[in-house]
């Protein structure tokens, strides 16, 4: 690029900025630490992007995700300026960050700030504890390894600590409790741990829990018990809770009974609804058999625990008698009044009062034995300590992610301005961001590949590009992924292009993947393909007309044959003789012919008058006149196709995958042919044009264009002679 012709300056307050001309548009150069110092001063509409995605594109996603601030996906101008300003601040020459590199030298680390001095200890704090001491610099890979620079703790100042943190069985037995019962938070590595705020909430549901269950055990002078048969209480009260519906309703029914005698038969359920069950296959489980009553009703009659039982309840009932009744109403008692009924139901006041106190919460599951064992262990004090022990280290672990946020934003930032400030990367036909890789199809290499999600999505906005786009779908055996990418073919022809068609596909990682194309999304591909398209066009038609004409003539004669076929077949199977085939139609062959001949005579009228006007042109007209043929037949296809080539742009492209691109971002003919490599033999290639298997020469042509020839002589003699009724005259008209 020529610095004096591409590069323009314009001065803002004290900075001189450099721009460049690439895609139609100025872009900032930034080449230069001030140009990178000075960024907060350049005016946003200048930019060529105002956010892009944080996955999806080439660039380290750590990296994007450290920037991105807010967490929303995406990077913005205001996230890049703070990034730009955080980094500045602490290294001592903006420049560092231009040239990037792996490793960030010690001695670029302003130490006169706050900041930059805390990083700078860190830093060799770290270099000492992994046994590089006396390192000049420091990498991304010297501040993984946590635990060489710690020690052997498996903590991380985060506040939370995973279960595999705690050296002793039993708190990793606790801590995996507390995960269980009250879910988990991520720690700094996203592994699931315990919180405070867990560990809180989780010891404050025990102690609630210990209490309630104290408070059933240990009821207040004065009042009733609440667990009345100590611990088979509760079930007592399953077993009561059991029938007590069914009870209810018997008493119910009995009180009926005692109001009208005329109400029992029909509270029994009478004989029709056995009549009803008998035809039936019956089991105590059956639904018809349940919803009779527990016992016959009578009035004031008991409620038998023994004899004359519903036997779909029979199980029910031998267990609410032998839990509830017999401790109540006393193991001898055959039945049980509506008054013992009451007074049972009265027993078991105090223990539902209570479970209708029982606290909310997620630690019932480990069982009231396990929940004291917890709390006289001083399980919370344990866990509380831990994470105490924890955020210790916090000033520690923030001192590490600053430091590894600097090694990043020297290696990366330079580079991610070039690709979101300006497009540098992308004109300087260095491999930008959002290239994926590189496609390999039909004969070509196109460099413009990105990757796309929703091809239908992509599509509809990508067309806009007005780039010829073949969106393939990419796999390897080694992997059950898939990806798509959407690639710009801008060289070449589309000739053999059509969904289906294979390619092979290379990422950024030089891995090759099979691409096959699932869509087309057609524009103009290049001048050259505009030039020769109308005659590629005429040569389809004439093929297809051809191709028509002689399928229907073979169809024609094989429908004739066949009709030919069967009648012969049913004369014969009718006894008859077989139809003769009609004779020669001398005159309508003649006919036939003498058409073909006047249709091949004006051809060739034509031919020749149009051979003859060209040779009464001057010699230095007759050049103009192919020409001026040429530019009537490819003039309008070339015109329409160099309009819209210049109209081609990168935009819609990455606005599609997310991007908010400032402006129209060109791509013009001269770029976009450098984008696609077409295949071409190596300059100093040796050529051997002799090819064995090439068809055999054949002189039909010669012998047909001859005759045109001929033809067209005869003709537009017989035209000059007596115009167009001496040409008539040849075919006896």
């Amino acid at each position: 690029m020529n610095d004096k012709k591409k590069d323009a300056w314009v001065a803002r307050g004290s900075h001189v900025w450099r721009f460049f001309r690439a895609g139609g548009i100025d872009q900032v150069d930034l080449r230069r630490g001030e140009d990178i110092a000075d960024l907060p001063a350049l005016d946003p509409k200048l930019w060529v992007a105002l956010s892009c995605p944080v996955k999806g594109l080439e660039f380290d996603e750590r990296t994007l995700q450290l920037i991105d601030t807010d967490g929303d996906g995406r990077v913005r101008v205001t996230e890049i300026l703070a990034a730009t300003r955080w980094a500045c601040k602490l290294v001592k020459d903006p420049a560092i960050l231009v040239s990037g590199g792996e490793s960030l030298p010690l001695a670029a680390i302003e130490d006169k700030d706050e900041l930059g001095a805390l990083i700078l200890a860190s830093a060799r704090r770290v270099l000492s504890n992994i046994g590089k001491p006396d390192a000049p610099a420091i990498g991304l890979a010297d501040t993984a390894d946590t635990a060489r620079i710690f020690g052997q703790t498996n903590l991380n100042g985060d506040g939370v600590v995973p279960p595999e943190s705690a050296s002793d069985e039993g708190v990793r037995k606790l801590l995996e409790e507390i995960v269980k019962t009250m879910g988990s938070e991520a720690d700094r590595g996203g592994d699931p741990g315990v919180s405070r705020a867990k560990a809180d909430a989780f010891f404050a549901q025990c102690r609630a829990f210990s209490d309630w269950w104290r408070a059933a055990e240990q009821p207040r002078p004065g009042e009733p018990a609440v667990l009345l048969m100590g611990a088979d209480t509760p079930a007592a009260y399953a077993a009561l809770q059991a029938v007590r519906g069914k009870v209810d309703d018997y008493f119910v029914r009995c009180r009926l009974a005692a109001f009208d005698s005329r109400a029992a038969l029909p509270l029994n359920h009478g004989e029709k609804a056995f009549e009803a069950m008998a035809a039936k296959e019956l089991t105590e489980k059956s639904e018809d058999i349940r919803s009779l009553p527990l016992a016959r009703v009578e009035a004031g009659r008991k409620l038998p625990l023994r004899e004359g039982l519903n036997p779909a309840w029979h199980v029910a009932m031998n267990d609410f008698q032998a839990r509830v009744a017999a401790p109540i109403v006393g193991k001898d008692s055959t039945g049980v009044t509506e008054e013992d009924w009451r007074r049972i139901q009265a027993a078991f006041g105090p223990y539902e009062r209570w479970l209708c106190a029982k606290p909310r919460g997620t630690v019932e599951p480990l069982g009231l034995a396990r929940v004291r064992e917890i709390l006289a262990a001083g399980g919370e004090k344990t866990v509380a300590g831990l994470i105490d022990q924890d955020l210790a280290l916090k000033p520690q672990f923030e001192a590490i992610e600053a430091v590894e946020r600097l090694i990043r934003y020297h290696r990366d930032l330079g580079r991610l301005l070039k690709n979101f400030v300006s497009f540098a990367e992308f004109y300087g036909r260095g491999q930008a961001i959002f290239q994926a890789g590189r496609l390999y199809v039909d004969g070509r290499s196109c460099d413009l590949c990105i990757r796309v999600v929703d091809v239908a999505k992509h599509g509809a906005l990508a067309s806009a590009s007005r780039t010829f786009l073949l969106y393939c779908e990419c796999s390897r055996k080694d992997t059950p992924e898939k990806i798509m990418i959407a690639a710009a073919l801008t060289g070449g022809d589309s000739d053999h292009i059509f969904v289906g068609r294979n390619g092979v596909f290379y990422d950024r990682l030089g891995r090759d993947w099979d691409a096959t194309i699932v869509k087309v999304i057609e524009h103009p591909i290049s001048i050259r393909q505009a030039v020769w398209s109308p005659y590629k066009r005429l040569a389809r038609f004439l093929g297809e007309q051809i191709e028509k004409i002689a399928s229907a003539r073979d169809k024609a004669a094989t429908e004739k044959m066949g009709a030919q076929l069967e009648g012969h077949v049913k004369a014969i199977d009718e006894g008859k003789e077989p139809a003769k085939e009609p004779p020669f139609d001398v005159a309508k062959f003649a006919g036939i012919f003498a058409a073909i001949g006047l249709a091949i005579g004006g051809l060739a009228a034509g031919v020749g008058k149009l051979v003859e006007s060209f040779t009464n042109l001057l010699w230095w007209q007759k050049p103009l006149a192919i020409l001026g043929a040429f530019a009537a037949i490819s003039g309008p296809s070339t015109c329409i196709a160099w309009l819209k080539l210049r109209q081609r742009n990168l935009g819609p492209l990455l606005d599609a995958n997310g991007w908010a691109i400032n402006g129209r971002m060109s791509i013009n003919i001269p770029f976009g042919a450098a984008l696609t490599s077409v295949a071409k033999l190596p300059t100093d290639a040796v050529r051997s044009r002799e090819d064995p298997y090439a068809p055999e020469k054949s002189h039909a042509i010669l012998y047909g264009w001859l005759v045109l020839a001929v033809g067209a002589a005869i003709g537009l003699l017989l035209w000059r002679i007596g115009g167009p009724a001496a040409l008539l005259s040849l075919f006896g008209r």
